[in-house]
């Protein structure tokens, strides 16, 4: 256990020399009124009556005040505690393929909804981002805890052009690179020294950076370079696990986009390669219903994770507490405080 204020501590001395100077303003009382009182008064008030139980009074007392100057130390403890924890990245395809209406009412709806359903649901200790992409990839929103900023943003989403799922895996690597190794406060200026180029990092096993995890929400239609499956070997490569959900019907759908009539349909081998590849899990959401439950499996870890807690509270409470008990004990047993 640690002290926010340990000084405070040194007023545990001043508690015996607090119980000296009121045991000799006692004496010295009892002595003022046996010399002026008469004989038979004397013999009253210097008889003793407090005996055993007067004692007792008296050191819960004393352990009070005690107590009541640790608290105002402040005390604080190391506490493990068990609690979800990490960064997740919502990657959504914004291509205008997502505005199919085989996922009713749009792929693009039904995705936001679940997507805004998953983060109302997490802890502070869980930070999202969210990642939109087409035939580019874009962080829209940073990681952060702010709930209501990420569902601000997952409402502005809308279909736009084509898609590129390697854009969106890199965006989302960026993202949580960002995330948790946030860059220096300090600014590059001509006084200082260029910035040090990135190392590339060495490879781990695949799915072994737990505390983060993509959730890639597309229809898995590629039709932009660069290739998907090397963004997500390089995702694997970083231990970052993807968990891809497939939005739409194998059947697919018919578009209107700019005056041409497109025929859009989900490409699930893609999807479950880039699953298999990160150790992620592949979900098919063929309805709304079932969109929301895959969220449900998507909780990020449940770690022991140590905290600092302020004890204060207790030893005020315990404090109080063997303080107004010492005092009833007193006038219950003595007729009076000690």
């Amino acid at each position: 256990m640690t002290f926010a204020w340990p000084p405070m501590l040194l007023a545990l001395a001043l508690i015996p020399l607090g119980l000296w100077a009121h045991r000799a303003i006692g004496r010295r009382r009892r002595s003022i009124l046996a010399t002026r009182g008469g004989p038979g008064f004397a013999a009253a008030v210097t008889r003793p009556v407090a005996g055993p139980r007067g004692w007792v009074a008296t050191l819960v007392i004393v352990v009070g005040l005690a107590v009541m100057v640790i608290a105002l130390a402040r005390p604080q403890g190391v506490v493990s505690l068990p609690r979800q924890e990490g960064t997740v990245i919502l990657t959504f395809d914004v291509s205008g393929s997502m505005a199919a209406d085989d996922l009713k009412p749009t792929r693009m709806e039904a995705a936001k909804a679940a997507a805004r359903d998953f983060v109302e649901r997490q802890p502070s200790s869980v930070v999202i981002g969210v990642v939109a992409f087409s035939d580019a990839g874009l962080t829209v929103q940073v990681p952060t805890s702010d709930q209501a900023a990420v569902i601000a943003t997952i409402d502005r989403l809308a279909p736009t052009r084509g898609t590129a799922l390697a854009t969106g895996i890199g965006a989302s690597l960026d993202a949580i690179t960002l995330a948790e190794n946030p860059p220096p406060t300090d600014y590059y200026s001509k006084r200082s020294s260029p910035p040090e180029a990135t190392p590339v990092p060495a490879p781990v096993p695949p799915g072994s950076h737990r505390s983060a995890a993509i959730v890639l929400l597309t229809d898995g239609e590629n039709n932009e370079n660069p290739d998907p499956v090397a963004a997500a070997t390089e995702a694997a490569d970083r231990g970052v696990r993807i968990f891809t959900v497939g939005i739409g019907s194998a059947t697919g759908a018919d578009l209107d986009i700019e005056g041409f009539r497109v025929h859009t349909q989900l490409d699930e081998p893609m999807l479950q390669q880039i699953a298999d590849l990160t150790t992620g899990t592949y979900y098919h959401a063929a309805d709304a219903e079932e969109l929301h439950a895959i969220y449900d499996e998507l909780d990020p870890r449940l770690s022991i994770t140590p905290q600092t807690l302020e004890l204060t509270p207790l030893f005020a409470g315990a404090s109080l507490l063997l303080l107004v008990s010492g005092g009833l004990l007193s006038l219950i047993w003595l007729g009076r405080l000690p």
